[in-house]
């Protein structure tokens, strides 16, 4: 291809560095500030230059980058980030801006860049409303916990489960504040019931539009219809994160991507092994943990491997055990679908 190049992405400035291999030339620079609208600018510069492309690492800020760069007519490559770094080799020299675009054009005129799959605009909405709920639900279980750690700590008596799923609950809850607290107490249990109705003010509209996407997206029915446990939230999930046309060559590389793998020792690391990598998007390991759990009940249809997991281990090495084989199922019916996982209808 006749320009090649590498962009750096930071919040104020966004490197470049790409070589017109026509003629050898590289150029080197910053786009700042770096906005949708300077680089639309900045890249007007290569109109009519026939193909042209640039690498970007797939860190925060990448999809704005991969948007304008598709409206230019240029071909965006988006990297993996750690396979990037670990493509540098061993540190032998301060990293910088400069340092960091050139090895992205570097990697990408010679083949190597580690690339990740860009997603249509659609998904990538349908997965800024998946990190959206699960933000939403884990504060809404980080209020309750410290309502219940107020209680505990100012030695009033224990609340009941499900104390704050009804209004009859919550009444009672505010009249036990009043009875045991101390009035710093109160105001903090009565700040959480107010960030509470807050956050469930935006949970239920987001969870009925995200069933609502769940019914119309073919790989999300599919997996609905044929994974135990993955309910639509799930089966979104899944067919955002791992669906199209092969995104893998293998399940077992689905269920790294997702974090769900154990790590083992390696010198290259610094983490101990026999932990999971936490690696991937927290939203679908966040699902599909959840789907897993569904095993435990007596009515599952791997009920029984998931009672001897939890006998010999426990329930959570039980739960997981469950979520890695929906990964890799899910994995095998989404590649079946093809792009086909993608489409609505």
């Amino acid at each position: 291809m006749p320009i090649v190049g590498g962009l750096d992405i930071h919040r104020k400035q966004i490197t470049f560095d790409y070589l017109d291999t026509a003629t050898g030339e590289v150029k080197r620079g910053q786009i700042a500030p770096a906005d949708r609208k300077h680089v639309r600018a900045w890249l007007a510069r290569f109109a009519g230059r026939g193909e042209v492309a640039f690498a970007i690492e797939g860190c925060t800020g990448w999809r704005y980058i991969a948007e304008e760069l598709a409206a230019g007519g240029l071909e965006a490559h988006l990297g993996e980030p750690a396979d990037t770094a670990a493509a540098r080799g061993r540190k032998r020299h301060a990293k910088t801006d400069k340092t960091d675009a050139r090895h992205l054009r570097t990697l990408l005129a010679e083949g190597r860049l580690p690339e990740c799959w860009i997603p249509p605009e659609q998904i990538l909405e349908y997965r800024a409303l998946l990190e959206t709920y699960h933000d939403l639900r884990a504060e809404h279980t980080a209020w309750v916990q410290r309502i219940h750690a107020v209680f505990f700590h100012q030695g009033a008596p224990r609340l009941g489960e499900g104390v704050l799923r009804t209004e009859q609950g919550r009444a009672g809850l505010r009249a036990a504040a009043a009875a045991h607290l101390s009035p710093a107490g109160q105001l903090q249990v009565a700040t959480a019931l107010d960030m509470l109705a807050a956050v469930e003010a935006r949970l239920g509209p987001l969870r009925r539009q995200l069933l609502d996407a769940a019914r119309h997206l073919v790989g999300a029915k599919v997996l609905a219809a044929r994974l135990y446990g993955a309910g639509p939230i799930t089966a979104l999930a899944l067919t955002c994160w791992l669906g199209g046309k092969d995104r893998f060559s293998s399940s077992r590389k689905a269920v790294r991507f997702t974090g769900l793998d154990v790590t083992v020792h390696s010198s290259d690391r610094k983490g101990p092994p026999g932990r999971l990598s936490r690696q991937g998007p927290p939203v679908l390991r966040w699902a599909v943990y959840e789907a897993g759990k569904t095993h435990g009940r007596t009515s599952a249809p791997d009920h029984g491997y998931y009672a001897t997991v939890k006998d010999r281990k426990n329930g959570k090495r039980a739960a997981l055990s469950e979520a890695r084989k929906i990964v890799r199922q899910a994995c095998h019916i989404l590649a079946e679908l093809g792009d086909d996982a993608l489409t609505t209808t």
